[in-house]
């Protein structure tokens, strides 16, 4: 991990943030991979999936016998912390749900009702590649069941065998996905977006994936609707010299065993904090599992940001606006609500970003690539619409009759105004 010296902390944040961009010429390969899916449909697919897989399938689509089978290769107690993470979210996401039910406004004869609508349906991503994700399926298809989503489609990458991991069909099974197809990538999201002959193209698309699956994303929106930027996953960490540097070590590596591709930053005050988090991290990694991957990630992308007070450090989170961001210092509570730049926000030594990964009742799928600055977490209000339903009485609208005139005035719409006037002279 590299160690800077911050001078300037919001320059300094908006230089690392520069560096995970997704480059041009990614975004050209996704749209010519797209175009070919658009084109030609399942062949495609197939063709990109033999490519990239590895795999050549005679089928996309996951069978009922496929995910009863599924079922005899899991344990009972993977199944159980399966059902967990989806009692605890459902939980999370009703409670925001009902907040929303029966919102009306009514003033001088206009009448309001804010209705609320789930998305017609959705395409999950599933990432597959060097790790398995059961807990993203719950992830996706948990809030969007709690919406109301009448079909919920499950997407992820084939392994070389043509099967897809046992667990990941069980979740799906558990959380009721309605369809899953083996279909992973850019050429997964294509499916999805444009349609093929096995796949009914999605209303709307969410997952978190690699650099590719989000380029796909970003270029898939402008044909349906998707949640947000999440790719390679960010982990940044506020600490200060009260902070016990063993844990912030174990999270900085609990993270970079994603993909080589993560990013995993510490913020502090401390010099001597980070010269310990830094030996911690050399002593850990060389005895962890996928050590390979950890190593790559931290010499890659790993770093330790020194600032010279807890306002630079929080300038500089605010700027990098992180995945997830871990606070451990005196007065977290206070430093937490500082913070207006995160997907996520973990306060406290006992809140690690790995066990919210899983089943603490929050979210997994959060926003990269510096998006935290405007949005956070997957919910159940990436699932729903909020549709206005009016009711105007003659009164009501005599309300409203000279504003209207003078606004379709000045916008040189005049009918407008005459359809108004129209009711209002009778």
């Amino acid at each position: 991990m590299k160690i800077i010296d911050v001078a300037v902390p919001v320059a300094e944040a908006a230089r690392l943030r520069k560096a995970t961009a997704i480059p041009d010429s990614l975004l050209e390969d996704t749209k010519s991979i797209m175009k070919g899916v658009l084109e030609h449909g399942d062949s495609a697919v197939l063709d990109y999936t033999s490519k990239f897989d590895g795999v050549r399938l005679d089928s996309l689509k996951v069978s009922a016998q496929e995910t009863r089978e599924a079922y005899r290769q899991v344990t009972k107690e993977q199944v159980k912390a399966v059902r967990l993470m989806k009692e605890r979210l459902a939980k999370s996401e009703l409670a925001v749900l009902k907040r929303l039910k029966g919102i009306a406004v009514s003033s001088d004869g206009v009448r309001i009702d804010r209705m609320v609508k789930p998305v017609a349906s959705v395409g999950c991503y599933i990432p597959g590649g060097k790790a398995r994700y059961p807990s993203t399926v719950v992830m996706c298809a948990v809030p969007a069941k709690v919406a109301g989503v009448k079909r919920v489609v499950a997407i992820s990458p084939p392994r070389k065998d043509g099967t897809i991991d046992p667990l990941t069909l069980v979740a799906a099974d558990v959380c009721g996905v309605d369809e899953f197809y083996k279909a992973g990538g850019a050429q997964g999201i294509a499916a999805l977006a444009y349609g093929t002959q096995s796949i009914r193209q999605v209303s709307k698309i969410v997952g978190p994936g690699g650099m590719f699956v989000t380029a796909a994303k970003l270029v898939a929106s402008s044909n349906v609707s998707t949640d947000m930027v999440a790719g390679p996953t960010e982990l940044l960490i506020y600490a200060d010299s009260t902070a016990d540097p063993r844990l912030v070590a174990v999270d900085l590596i609990s993270q970079s065993e994603h993909s080589t591709d993560t990013v995993c930053g510490l913020v502090t005050t401390s010099d001597k904090l980070a010269a310990q988090v830094q030996s911690q991290v050399d002593s850990i990694a060389k005895n962890v599992t996928r050590s390979d991957i950890v190593k790559t990630s931290l010499e890659k992308n790993g770093f330790i940001a020194i600032c010279k007070n807890e306002n630079a450090c929080i300038e500089f989170v605010n700027e990098f606006a992180p995945e997830h961001l871990e606070v451990m210092c005196k007065n977290a509570d206070s430093v937490a609500k500082k913070v207006d730049s995160a997907g996520l926000v973990l306060v406290g030594q006992y809140a690690p970003s790995s066990a919210s990964d899983y089943c603490l009742g929050s979210n997994h799928v959060l926003p990269t690539l510096g998006f935290g600055k405007s949005r956070a977490s997957l919910s159940v209000l990436d699932f729903i619409k909020i549709v206005n339903k009016v009711k105007v009485t003659k009164a009501g609208l005599k309300q409203v009759d000279r504003a209207t005139r003078e606004m379709a005035s000045a916008e040189g719409l005049l009918n407008h105004y005459e359809a108004v006037r129209a009711r209002t002279d009778e």
